[in-house]
């Protein structure tokens, strides 16, 4: 996993001073290195008898529409407010300077729905976890959340502690 590392591009001081923002788009940009990902994660999954996979906005979209393809199953977005046509449910969650909320169309989770959790990134993990509650709410089974990359010094694993964990690379002390 060393050579998918090397292709993630690191910025410094982006979107605020202090911060080294981890950029997954040369990863993307880089064919190869893409679909070694995309069947990477694939591999931890495979036996897991998933149902329907989950991205989250807006890097999950990225990843886990073409990991739901080569799993031979669906793909679900979670959205910001006012982004799904259709009627939805949601849930507020609390970030480090105020709250947000994610959304789902009311009838893209079927109750007991074997399901696992895309995003590209595992950081603070609050944005991860209210989606596993959104989907739990909804009657889902969450089986685990999946990323590229987890930021370890920030314990997002901490706020997930339930669910099965999975990641590609790990950045620690960076």
């Amino acid at each position: 996993m060393d050579h998918l590392k090397s292709l993630i591009r690191t910025i410094p001081d982006f979107p605020h001073k202090g911060i080294e923002f981890r950029d997954l788009t040369t990863l993307f940009l880089d064919g190869p290195g893409f679909k070694e990902t995309i069947m990477a994660m694939a591999e931890q999954h495979r036996a897991l008898a998933v149902d329907v996979i989950i991205g989250i906005e807006s890097r999950g979209f990225i990843l886990g529409a073409p990991l739901a393809v080569e799993l031979g199953t669906g793909f679900v977005p979670v959205r910001k407010p006012g982004k799904l046509p259709g009627a939805t449910i949601g849930i507020e969650y609390d970030l480090e300077y105020g709250s947000d909320r994610l959304e789902i169309h009311n009838d893209a989770i079927k109750q007991g729905a074997r399901v696992l959790m895309v995003d590209d990134l595992l950081a603070t993990g609050g944005t991860m976890a209210a989606a596993c509650a959104l989907v739990e709410k909804m009657g889902g089974e969450v089986l685990g959340c999946s990323f590229v990359v987890e930021l370890v010094d920030l314990k997002g694993r901490e706020r997930l502690q339930r669910f099965p964990i999975h990641k590609l690379v790990a950045f620690e002390g960076e």
